[in-house]
């Protein structure tokens, strides 16, 4: 179920405080994070942050099309390797096969 209209996009009080005083500042660092479930405001275009992902801090500058999400969409918690093509595992299962008849050749020939 979506958040009420009338309430508004949820965001941390404390990251919205962070986002101000580094409004200010020259020397821009990124704003480290743990709120992942804070939504991106307009206010927040162009600043950087490190958001955790239960691991490390993945860094992530926001730009206009990032507006609406949240924090937690752009820093994945796992990794995906990757699905391993057909003719692979037609190759593994043909050798785990052939393994078990080797041996048994081997006890016929004694």
């Amino acid at each position: 179920m979506a958040r009420a209209v009338w309430k508004g996009p949820f965001v941390e009080e404390s990251l919205i405080k962070k986002v101000e005083k580094l409004k200010n500042e020259t020397n821009k660092k990124p704003i480290k994070t743990w709120s992942r479930k804070s939504t991106i405001i307009p206010d927040f275009v162009g600043v950087s942050f490190l958001i955790y992902n239960g691991k490390k801090f993945i860094p992530l500058t926001i730009s206009e099309d990032m507006v609406g999400h949240k924090l937690g969409e752009f820093a994945p918690t796992r990794t995906f390797v990757g699905h391993t093509p057909a003719d692979k595992k037609a190759a593994k299962e043909e050798g785990a096969s052939a393994a078990p008849a080797a041996t048994s050749a081997k006890k016929d020939a004694k």
